[in-house]
């Protein structure tokens, strides 16, 4: 992962590298500004609750498995601490929603829910719908949602990606997130299932682009899509835009 991470940062570049006015104000008005202290504050604690919860809850994993975890039985504080959204890319998501006037999203890969709260936290508008396979985790996810008062915003379903995503196809997402599988099969198959719910000014993240090399063949393979314009490589994160008013073109960011 360390040499990918300097193959990447040889062929990066930041905002003075980038032409495009639409990219151009994405990285400087959105990637590298800071987000506000309230939300910043609203977050820490969202997650401090989450990270002193030690319940121990044995998942069910439909993905690629862990490269943390050597069993089924985890703690929440650990799923938090270990592999849960950070909170650079957790507030990222946050300023996206802003930068972008996301109204409705998807999120593929609900976990203990912190990602799906930072979509939420001052955008009282957004409307999520958020996907998990293992009810354990889905239900502290539940619990945290409606402490917080978030549930009215905040539509779970628990299953499959492969069995849920079908009954959402009928809808439009501003913005897709992709955090729970990280085989190249099956997070080609949700890109090509996801494809019917965009439009022109939707954008799909997906997380742990360089995860594996089956990961990067994926990401490979999203790119030369025909129906993507733009795609946005953060090294963590690969960001894909469908504007049909963009030429086609691809940016390594450092972030």
């Amino acid at each position: 992962m360390i040499k990918k991470y300097i193959k990447f940062l040889l062929k990066a570049t930041n905002q003075h590298g980038v032409h495009s006015p639409f990219i151009y104000s994405l990285v400087t008005q959105c990637i590298y500004k800071k987000s506000s202290f309230s939300i910043l504050n609203e977050f820490e604690y969202y997650k401090k609750v989450l990270e002193n919860n030690h319940t121990e809850i044995t998942i069910t994993d439909f993905g690629a498995g862990s490269k943390v975890f050597k069993d089924n039985k985890r703690k929440v504080s650990d799923l938090v601490s270990k592999v849960s959204v950070s909170k650079k890319y957790a507030l990222l998501l946050n300023r996206l929603v802003h930068h972008l006037n996301i109204n409705y999203a998807l999120e593929l890969g609900t976990s203990v829910g912190l990602g799906t709260a930072s979509l939420c936290f001052n955008n009282i508008n957004i409307k999520v719908d958020t996907i998990e396979g293992c009810d354990k985790i889905l239900e502290i996810a539940q619990k945290q949602f409606k402490n917080y008062k978030l549930q009215d915003q905040i539509t779970t379903y628990c299953g499959d990606f492969s069995d849920v995503l079908p009954l959402l196809s009928v809808k439009k997402y501003d913005l897709i997130y992709f955090d729970g599988n990280h085989q190249k099969e099956a997070t080609l198959k949700y890109f090509e299932e996801c494809l019917k719910t965009k439009h022109n000014d939707s954008v799909f993240i997906f997380d742990d682009i360089y995860w594996s090399d089956e990961m990067e063949e994926a990401w490979k393979e999203i790119k030369n899509h025909p129906e993507v314009k733009v795609t946005v490589d953060l090294f963590k994160w690969g960001l894909v835009f469908f504007r049909k008013e963009q030429e086609k073109e691809h940016f390594k960011i450092r972030f």
